[in-house]
């Protein structure tokens, strides 16, 4: 049984990547979905107290999930997700933001670039989207390119230990 674990190992290792010395490796845990608008304020993006994580592993993978307060975000009366009603639709997908992939950091930029596989907002799939990110101890945060009406959003995650 050990001959055929460490063979089936072997053959996985080029599907799972190369190992890399990432200072972002680990599991972050959502603290702040901002949005800062055109006239400089910065308001909640996601509700009064967001919840979400990002994980980054050694090996290149990592996946982040936000979504908005879970007080503020619409039950599906029926409580079958199939039967939902146009407004608990557009509400779900609107309260969630989550994508998973393949990630690279580039430190003397400090940027982020995420291969994205699949996200909630399906026009990401397989595209990457590079974010200028900050990381101060064990406080990160990114941004998001500027949406059409011109707001950028900022994402803020503390390592978790």
């Amino acid at each position: 049984m050990k001959t055929f674990i460490a063979i089936v190992g072997l053959g996985l290792a080029p599907a799972i990547g190369v190992a890399q010395s990432s200072p972002l490796v680990g599991t972050w845990k959502l603290v702040a979905a901002d949005v800062m608008r055109p006239d400089g304020r910065t308001v909640a993006d996601y509700g009064s107290a967001p919840s979400g994580l990002a994980i980054f592993t050694a090996d290149g993978q990592y996946m982040v999930e936000i979504y908005r307060s879970p007080s503020e975000r619409l039950k599906f009366a029926s409580n079958d997700r199939s039967k939902g009603t146009p407004e608990e639709y557009r509400d779900s997908q609107l309260t969630t933001s989550t994508h998973f992939g393949r990630y690279t950091v580039d430190q003397a930029r400090h940027t982020i670039a995420f291969a994205i596989i699949s996200a909630s907002y399906p026009n990401l799939d397989g595209t990457t989207q590079v974010r200028p990110f900050t990381l101060q101890g064990d406080s990160l945060a990114w941004r998001v390119p500027p949406r059409p009406d011109g707001s950028v959003p900022v994402s803020r995650f503390v390592r978790v230990q």
